[in-house]
This record gives C-alpha cells, sequence and structure tokens, in this order.
C-alpha cells in the first residue's frame, strides 16, 4: 500500500481555503483522498496485528473526523488540515494505543499515554520510582528511532522524594513515544513496514506500563 500524493494536495488546498462552502464544492476531492488514507489504515491495522491485539475493527473506524469542533474553542475553523487515526489495544491487560498523523511537514506515529487518570498516572509514577533503572534502559536503549516525550510538572510530584534519582522522570504527566517521518518517506512504498516497525519497538514500554496499570504497588493483579 502506497499513499499518492492526493492526500497532501487536498489538505494543502483546504488549508487554503477552510470553510464550509469549499469544502461542500471539493467534497468529491476530499472523499477520494479518504478513501486512499482508509485503504493506508487499513493495511497498516493489519501489520500491527501480527504483532499485538488490537480492538479497533477497520481503518475506517480508526479514522478522526476532519471536523473540528470549535464549540469551546477560539480557532473557529471548522476542518483539520491533517488526517489521523488510532488503534486501541484490546482487552484490560493490554493498555495504552497506536496514533498515526499525516500531514504535509509533520507526519508521524505515536503511542503511548496522553492524559492517564489520577489513579493511572500515580500508578504509573510509583513503578518508574521503583524500577527506574529498567524504564530508562526501556528509553534509552529498546525503542528504536522512538523519542519519549510528554508535559512535564515543574516540580517533583507531591507524594514522591524530591532527590528521588528519577525526579526528571516523576515530573511527567504525559508518557509518549514519537516518531517522525518525512513526506518523502510518507509517499514512499516502504511507509507501512516504517510505521509498524515503529509500534514493534514500542512493545516494551507498553509492557512495563502494562504491567504498572494491571497490578498494585506490590505487583499483586487487581482484579
Amino acid at each position: 500500500m502506497q499513499l499518492n500524493s492526493s492526500v497532501f494536495h487536498f489538505l494543502t488546498n483546504l488549508k487554503e481555503n477552510n470553510n464550509r462552502d469549499w469544502f461542500q464544492v471539493n467534497k468529491p476531492d476530499y472523499e477520494t483522498a479518504l478513501a486512499t488514507v482508509v485503504a493506508f489504515a487499513d493495511k497498516l491495522l493489519e501489520e500491527t496485528k501480527k504483532h499485538d491485539n488490537i480492538e479497533t475493527l477497520s481503518g475506517k473506524k480508526s479514522l478522526f473526523r476532519i471536523y473540528r469542533d470549535v464549540r469551546f474553542s477560539k480557532e473557529k475553523l471548522p476542518y483539520k488540515t491533517w488526517w489521523s487515526g488510532s488503534f486501541t489495544r484490546a482487552t484490560k491487560q493490554l493498555r495504552g494505543g497506536y496514533y498515526f498523523h499525516l500531514e504535509q511537514g509533520n507526519s508521524f506515529v505515536a503511542g503511548g499515554f496522553w492524559n492517564p487518570e489520577k489513579e493511572d498516572l500515580l500508578r504509573i509514577r510509583q513503578e518508574i520510582a521503583n524500577y527506574e533503572d529498567e524504564f530508562r534502559n526501556i528509553i534509552k536503549n529498546k525503542i528504536g528511532n522512538l523519542s519519549f516525550e510528554g508535559e512535564q510538572l515543574k516540580t517533583c510530584p507531591k507524594g514522591f522524594d524530591k532527590e528521588h534519582s528519577a525526579v526528571d522522570l516523576l515530573r511527567y504527566k504525559q508518557f509518549i513515544l514519537i516518531q517522525k517521518f518525512t513526506d518523502e518517506e510518507v509517499l514512499d512504498s516502504d511507509i507501512i513496514n516504517k510505521m509498524n516497525a515503529s509500534y514493534k519497538n514500542m512493545r516494551p514500554f507498553f509492557d512495563f506500563m502494562s504491567l504498572a496499570l494491571t497490578t498494585d504497588i506490590n505487583g499483586v493483579p487487581i482484579h
């Protein structure tokens, strides 16, 4: 499966004409580009399912709508100017999810925990504090070309020792792995394999997080 330049061409035109009248007139172009992205998502999902248990049923169901929710936003442009989607890992034992983003000059895949609930965030931090060396080894040596990113607190989180050697990691409130791709890479015939390889490289990270979020601080499974 190879993406063609139409997926970017439509977005470029949309960025210059981000209004409902233009979109309605050019909806056939949107539907053509969308069909290409759906086929791409189907193939990426198929490859991801070969190495992980995925709940998402199809590429089409994985895609986020192009329509923006402007009700509570100062930015009132009605349409997103990128394609994106996500795959959810199946069962309560497998935490985290995969994301892909196609945008000219800003394409990437990502995975992890964007906005963990309070209880989950605490367990992640406890696990990192207790198994700092293991976690550092994962994010430094076992995730390939992925980068570890996320918003951070300015100070040590409440309940943790500010002198702890892992305080730089404990300050994170998001835990995300990201790999970016050039436009040339996105339009290359090997892009599915490259993105899927990034997803595979996330596995040690997901395994660490899943264990933390399905056990208590003593390692006893949470029923």
